[in-house]
């Protein structure tokens, strides 16, 4: 194995892929040697982050998803699994933002694409992608998280209450797995970083005054590649 390709013949599936903090981490697994499959409901946005990918000599396949579809992930399972037999890494990026509002206001539709995407999508990836995961010399999952699902902040209820249980779910599936085989589970909070969602919680902010997305891809990679036991939860800057 390269010294510079650590994840030479690896698998990696990223979801939320096509912008922001999960399109720079499948282009720091891709330029570890990963082969990075791309989830997100954008085709056009995934197909550049391929590009990307492949113009500086990695590998990529994108697989378009909605995860708010009733069938979506299940779906998204099929084909990874009908392709590959084993899926080394996953990390779980993509999150929706509901409207940040007074909990005696929360618009219901979004509430519930929340839960949907946040919470409901999570648990469709683990179960439909766990028999992959083991098969993997050592699977490892890494999920992003943010502090108010640790810490309560008001107004940010309808997304926080998701995360909560958003950390709960992985924490719960971590231990479950712990001695049952080599899967791993980890937690990171990217802290404040330069994104369409950061963007939209503060609309004031200048972009300029946080992290890129890349920082935070950078030290995802540094994890996968250094390893971590289950149970690692850390926040980035």
């Amino acid at each position: 194995m390269a010294e510079n390709k650590p994840f030479e013949g690896r698998v990696a599936l990223v979801t939320g892929a096509s912008r922001g903090i999960g399109a720079a981490t499948a282009q720091a697994l891709a330029a570890k040697g990963a082969h990075v499959i791309l989830t997100a409901r954008d085709d056009a946005a995934l197909e550049r982050v391929e590009d990307a990918i492949h113009n500086d000599g990695g590998t990529a396949t994108i697989a378009p998803v909605d995860l708010t579809e009733n069938d979506g992930v299940a779906r998204l399972a099929q084909a990874i699994s009908s392709r590959w037999d084993a899926l080394d890494m996953l990390v779980i990026s993509a999150a929706y933002l509901p409207t940040l509002t007074p909990v005696t206001q929360i618009e219901p539709k979004q509430f519930n694409n929340a839960i949907t995407v946040n919470l409901l999508a999570t648990q469709a990836l683990l179960a439909g992608l766990h028999p992959m995961l083991k098969r993997a010399d050592a699977g490892r999952v890494i999920g992003l998280t943010s502090s108010v699902g640790a810490t309560p902040r008001a107004y940010w209820s309808a997304y926080g209450s998701t995360k909560a249980a958003f950390d709960n779910l992985l924490e719960c599936y971590g231990q479950e797995v712990a001695n049952t085989g080599a899967i791993r589970v980890a937690l990171v909070d990217p802290g404040a970083t330069r994104t369409a969602m950061r963007e939209k919680a503060y609309p004031g902010e200048d972009p300029q005054t946080v992290k890129p997305p890349e920082e935070v891809a950078s030290r995802i990679a540094e994890l996968f590649e250094g390893d971590f036991e289950t149970g690692h939860r850390e926040r980035i800057g």
